[in-house]
């Protein structure tokens, strides 16, 4: 992955609106009906090459394939690629525990009236009436990554992109509300979901792409566990999925991986956000070089602050949201410009990328932004670091 040495670069979290032809096709694959494979395979790779173009088109340095081939979301794309798992009904006793279900949480409590309507408009909630099982060994099959890897490898190369990088789950994200029926443990089970995500990363890493691992469940899961839990008992929690992410992460490379976390990142209220302070340091224990954090949205931005008492390890890099999937406004490049410089002139200028929030998809089937701001985010994203280069350099940004 490039690295800023003479300029602010840009990249972003992952997922993109998809288009609706492709829309088509992930939809009959999620409801189990016919479909044509070879022309779902085609349209696939068409619509990603089309994407990375408009990536690198629109000044973003390090692109993704929009995670486009991801048919259920960021995180439980994995469920199709594993071995050891089924998926059953929730019982009425189950609704209630919170680690059974994976939305809810206190927001939903405080403001029962938004997410009725939310959550029916957004397509969100219609996933919370089942739960995965664990009844059998996790195993990974690589079929799936290679063919992303090489749909995103020859996307880049035709658009000239300067860095390219393939979203993937941490193991906290990637089974959440999970049933063990199999493993010893929850122990047993978080490190068998590592040795599987370690094969994914392993290929990603191998194949000269970087990886980036997304985590929003590590932070989001305070507000669904405390209370009733108390904050350590939560940081016991954590701590054995950082323990399990840096096992999955063993032998990647840090310039090749980044690690991403977010508080679920819907557009809701996010009233109880654990906040950045309590879990900087859960973020930089992970084996990586480069963390991506929410920081233009209304509920975090304030949270920069958290750098002037936290010293970033040498040879690390942050990469904060300095624009927001959270709302259709597109930001003015001189404020893009002004978060990046800030945080810049507390870490160094070297160790700062322009990034996003969150994805701007939170799964084929709910966009978050209209794609053509989608576009004008970007496009802001990519001005306002050409600004803050000015700034940080003295000079207009190089290629």
């Amino acid at each position: 992955m490039p690295h800023s040495v003479n300029r602010i670069l840009t990249t972003h979290v992952g997922s993109l609106v998809r288009p609706p032809k492709l829309v088509e096709f992930l939809r009959a694959i999620e409801d189990g009906k016919p479909y044509d494979k070879q022309g779902y395979e085609a349209c696939l790779k068409d619509s990603i090459d089309e994407v990375v173009r408009q990536q690198v088109e629109a000044g973003i340095d390090i692109v993704s394939d929009g995670e486009f081939s991801k048919g259920r979301n960021w995180a439980f794309y994995f469920h199709d690629r594993i071995t050891g798992l089924s998926r059953r009904p929730l019982t009425d006793e189950e609704r209630k525990d919170p680690l059974a279900t994976a939305g809810g949480g206190r927001d939903h409590k405080e403001f029962p009236e938004f997410y009725a309507e939310y959550d029916k408009a957004s397509g969100l909630g219609a996933r919370l009436g089942w739960r995965f099982i664990v009844d059998g060994p996790i195993k990974y099959d690589t079929t799936a990554v290679k063919r992303d890897i090489a749909n995103l490898k020859a996307a880049a190369t035709k658009a000239g992109a300067k860095g390219a990088f393939l979203p993937v789950v941490a193991p906290a994200s990637a089974l959440p509300g999970g049933k063990n029926e199999y493993y010893k443990d929850e122990k047993e089970l978080v490190f068998a979901l590592a040795d599987a995500l370690h094969e994914e990363y392993k290929t990603i890493a191998d194949s000269g792409l970087s990886v980036q691992v997304d985590d929003a469940f590590l932070p989001y899961m305070h507000e669904k566990l405390v209370p009733p839990m108390t904050s350590q008992q939560y940081r016991d929690w954590a701590q054995l999925r950082i323990d399990a992410l840096n096992h999955a992460l063993r032998g990647i490379p840090a310039e090749q991986s980044r690690y991403h976390i977010c508080w679920g990142s819907w557009n809701g209220p996010h009233a109880f956000d654990v906040e950045m302070k309590e879990i900087v340091d859960l973020m930089l224990q992970v084996n990586v070089g480069s963390y991506q954090y929410e920081a233009a949205n209304p509920r975090h931005e304030h949270e920069w602050t958290v750098w002037q008492k936290t010293k970033l390890p040498a040879g690390k890099v942050l990469i904060p949201g300095v624009i927001t999937h959270a709302t259709n406004i597109v930001e003015h490049p001189e404020l893009v410009a002004q978060r990046l410089v800030r945080l810049a002139k507390i870490v160094g200028r070297e160790n700062v990328m322009g990034g996003t929030d969150c994805g701007f998809a939170q799964s084929p089937f709910a966009q978050r932004v209209h794609p053509t701001i989608m576009w004008a985010k970007l496009r802001s994203l990519a001005e306002g670091a050409r600004i803050a280069t000015a700034e940080l350099w003295g000079k207009q940004a190089t290629a």
